[in-house]
């Protein structure tokens, strides 16, 4: 389950496809029925929907896994965080949170969850204006971005409510420490709360850190007041003119978005085409398209430089100069494992500073797991909180792999 509607959704499915009437807790991840129905009952419910039933084990009873009794320090509060506490507190297991920012991670805070509100409203905009229809007229919707970015903020808490801190609220088996964490030794770790230090020595920990976005090593750019994708989401004022340095996928869904509520939008990317990882004819394509809706589109151009003043920015792209009020850079991100003193665990990293895992989610020490964004997994939050999932039945001592 993903959210309280999930949930309305299972005990619809439970009452007319098996005849169940059951309470299903979203904050606690438990259904409760007077009936008892069987494995195979409940199961039965969910053929034919996007939903899987697994028996995890059944409140009072022993756990299947056999994590009664274990301590686990998950670093991070993410999805892939939440997904594994959630699981290993079904276990038996006692879990301590660590977090040293914002509740939720990613996803709900600074990704999906802004993003899609941002890139709703846009297209709604657009639509009003570019509609097929004779006879409608078209006119361009007038754009409030404070309010916009209001509406967006208030979702967002609003969402980080009810499917991160509602499960802490209920959940006694989850415990939040807010601090730093870092590895003091293979089997310690220091939390730094800022007025205060502890060290917590568990059975298992699991690294849940997420990643960040990068900013790629160009002359100057450093020293200037650009936006990653987070402070763009977070603007409450539409620029004039927009730059964005890459042609992917995160990069592209803002620069549409700009584009569609008024922004003049300059997208720069060094390689040949539009989504470089992907099948060449997307990329071709849909830079065709997003040419067609007044997106400038370079592709095979070197930003040499990055220069700001009073007036925007100034931009030496292959011997040319761009001049734009804004720019967004969204070449990729980066897994935030820089500070965890990895090393001390014994723990490999990639060049991307991407923690090394086995198809059960093991690091190389064998009671330390990762999840989610801080892995080479791919980056999606359903891909992050089924890792999380099967870190803590493994962790528990189940069996469980991730299957991309």
């Amino acid at each position: 389950m993903h959210c309280g509607d999930c949930a309305r959704t299972i005990e619809r499915l439970l009452r007319e496809n098996a005849g169940v009437d059951a309470e299903v807790d979203y904050a606690r991840a438990r259904l409760r029925s007077d009936t008892a129905p069987s494995a195979e009952t409940l199961s039965r419910a969910f053929v034919g929907t996007p939903y899987r039933f697994t028996p995890a084990g059944i409140v009072g009873a022993s756990s299947p896994y056999g994590g009664a009794g274990l301590e686990i320090a998950i670093i991070g509060s993410g999805s892939a965080a939440f997904a594994a506490a959630i699981r290993a507190g079904e276990a038996g297991a006692r879990v301590t949170m660590i977090e040293q920012g914002t509740l939720g991670g990613t996803c709900v805070n600074v990704g999906c969850v802004p993003s899609k509100i941002f890139i709703r409203a846009a297209l709604m905009r657009h639509d009003a204006g570019h509609h097929p229809f004779d006879g409608l007229g078209r006119v361009p919707l007038t754009v409030d971005r404070a309010r916009l970015q209001a509406q967006q903020q208030h979702r967002v808490e609003e969402l980080r409510q009810v499917k991160y801190q509602s499960i802490l609220d209920a959940n006694e088996r989850i415990h939040l420490i807010r601090g730093r964490a870092r590895f003091a030794g293979a089997r310690e770790i220091e939390i730094d709360a800022g007025i205060a230090r502890q060290r917590l020595r568990p059975d298992r920990v699991l690294i849940a850190t997420g990643a960040a976005p990068i900013t790629p090593p160009i002359p100057g750019l450093a020293d200037t007041p650009y936006w990653t994708s987070t402070e763009a989401l977070a603007a409450s004022e539409l620029p004039v003119s927009l730059a964005v340095l890459g042609g992917s996928a995160v990069g592209l869904e803002l620069a549409q978005a700009f584009a569609r509520l008024g922004v003049k939008v300059t997208v720069i990317e060094l390689a040949p085409r539009l989504l470089p990882r992907e099948e060449p004819l997307l990329g071709e394509r849909l830079g065709r398209y997003l040419g067609e809706e007044g997106l400038e589109i370079l592709t095979g151009a070197r930003t040499e430089s990055v220069h700001h003043t009073d007036g925007g920015f100034e931009l030496r792209v292959d011997g040319g100069t761009i001049r734009t009020e804004r720019l967004l850079v969204a070449v990729g991100r980066r897994a935030n494992t820089d500070g965890l003193d990895l090393e001390l665990a014994g723990i490999a990293t990639e060049s991307n500073g991407a923690i090394q895992v086995d198809a059960h989610l093991r690091t190389g020490a064998e009671h330390i797991y990762a999840a989610g964004d801080c892995t080479s997994n791919p980056q999606f939050v359903y891909v992050a909180a089924a890792a999380g999932t099967r870190a803590a039945i493994n962790m528990t001592g189940g069996e469980a792999t991730l299957d991309l």
